[in-house]
């Protein structure tokens, strides 16, 4: 992913003509490059908590997940409802299990 964002920065396919422009591309760049990193990280958290089986394990994760799901719902990064959808789910599957005593 790294190739394209090199190609799109040096000019290759830059077809702006402005100077403004040209910055807007290279912003776009960095943000797109920013959020997918963000998002990959939302979406391991959330499935490691889906994952786990053990009670313990699963509410220590879930605390994590909840933390970047807010985070990323106040960033603006998810909206607040996708945010709160996923918090609901972990909460479900966190729930249906049981404690192993």
């Amino acid at each position: 992913m790294d190739a394209i964002f090199q190609y799109l920065i040096k000019g290759y396919y830059n077809m702006a003509s402005h100077k403004s422009a040209k910055k807007r591309i290279r912003t776009n760049a960095r943000k797109r490059k920013v959020n997918k990193v963000a998002e990959s990280k939302i979406k391991t958290v959330v499935k490691k908590a889906l994952d786990a089986n053990d009670k313990e394990q699963a509410e220590k994760l879930y605390k994590d997940a909840v933390a970047i799901l807010d985070r990323s719902a106040t960033k603006g990064l998810l909206h607040s409802n996708t945010a709160s959808r996923k918090k609901s789910a972990l909460t479900k599957h966190i729930n249906g299990l049981k404690s192993e005593k």
